[in-house]
């Protein structure tokens, strides 16, 4: 049993951390343990960032979340949950009144498929979709009468034909999200070609493999389909109905890179009528306290850092998917943890929290 680590010696810093995802927490848990005190600003209504809201409970329950931040809370870590900071809590007041901020709001801004009938009712976000799903099981599991689990305005596949666009983990928990929610079919499609069930001969170990992955989602039901292209949403009423797709196949040209072609004659319709596209995130949110902080972005539009964090504002750093773009939680929380020992090597002039 994991017991709170109580601070004997604090520093007199004080530090801003910008979002409670897992890169957000564990730069906030490194800096507390150095003896800076630290709060965590997040704009929902609990602390845990994509960890509570876009993680479905059937991967991670949250009373393991909340075990944990409870910890962080009796080790003096302080939690400011619904403040959006840059707008509730205005960027010059966090640079005036703490020492040195972090950034760590994640990557928010979805990639969109912008193709004929985008328009149309019916088509939704993946983390719209999991946030959505995740508030209500948590509202329900809140409920001391076991009440119902419908949320007013929630995204709901109960007996809708459902088309995922996009194959990665994400979609995949969208998978598991509409069995759950009793779902009539449930088909993804990825552009990609389907990857090998084995290691290929030119990724060979220490190298990551891209080999299939079948996730509990997938072992639970539904339809797989790869090199599958997305060619217009069809819908009537307003409504979307069905996707027309065409097969799609890779070829090397000749400096031996992949160029995707479509096959003529493959066209094919899906019936749909909700469609979840998960196709990855492009950068973080800009507007509000990034432009009011006015750090500066890269080529991607992530917030640019130098080597140790910081971004182009001095005592403003930046760690996880705001600053790299969308990764793995395990990546979010090493860039925080290096992120915080950077932050307490600029406030303190050296450093003892380690770098991983």
């Amino acid at each position: 049993m994991i017991r709170p680590n109580l601070i004997n010696k604090r520093t007199g810093r004080k530090i801003a951390v910008i979002g409670s995802g897992p890169a957000g927490l564990s730069c906030a848990a490194q800096l507390n343990k150095a003896g800076h005190s630290v709060v965590v600003f997040e704009r929902d209504k609990k602390p845990g960032g994509i960890l509570r809201y876009g993680i479905p409970d059937f991967k991670l329950e949250k009373h393991l979340i909340d075990r944990r931040i409870d910890i962080w809370k009796k080790e003096g870590i302080v939690f400011e949950t619904g403040v959006d900071a840059g707008i509730d809590y205005p960027a010059r007041k966090l640079l005036d009144e703490f020492d040195a901020v972090c950034l760590a709001g994640g990557a928010r801004v979805p990639r969109d498929l912008k193709i004929e009938g985008r328009e149309l009712k019916g088509i939704y976000f993946a983390m719209d979709y999991l946030t959505c799903s995740n508030k209500t099981v948590s509202d329900s599991v809140s409920r001391q009468d076991g009440g119902s689990r419908s949320r007013i305005g929630c995204i709901d596949a109960r007996d809708k034909k459902v088309l995922i666009i996009g194959g990665g983990d994400t979609g995949a928990d969208c998978v598991g999200t509409a069995h759950r929610q009793g779902a009539k079919s449930v088909v993804q499609i990825e552009v990609l070609p389907k990857p090998s069930e084995c290691r290929p001969d030119g990724q060979p170990w220490p190298k990551y493999p891209m080999i299939l992955k079948t996730s509990s989602s997938h072992e639970e039901g539904g339809e797989r389909r790869w090199a599958i292209l997305t060619k217009k949403f069809i819908g009537e009423n307003g409504l979307v109905k069905k996707i027309l797709c065409v097969k799609v196949d890779f070829q090397q040209d000749e400096k031996s890179c992949p160029v995707m072609k479509e096959i003529s004659g493959s066209e094919f319709e899906i019936d749909a009528d909700l469609v979840i596209l998960a196709i990855g995130f492009a950068h973080p949110e800009h507007p509000g306290l990034l432009e009011k902080i006015v750090v500066e972005f890269d080529q991607r539009g992530n917030v640019k850092t130098d080597n140790n964090y910081m971004t182009s504002v001095k005592g403003v750093f930046s760690a996880g998917d705001m600053r790299r773009g969308q990764s793995l939680v395990v990546w979010a929380i090493s860039e925080g943890r290096r992120a915080a020992r950077s932050i307490d090597k600029f406030l303190m002039g050296k450093t003892y929290l380690p770098m991983l």
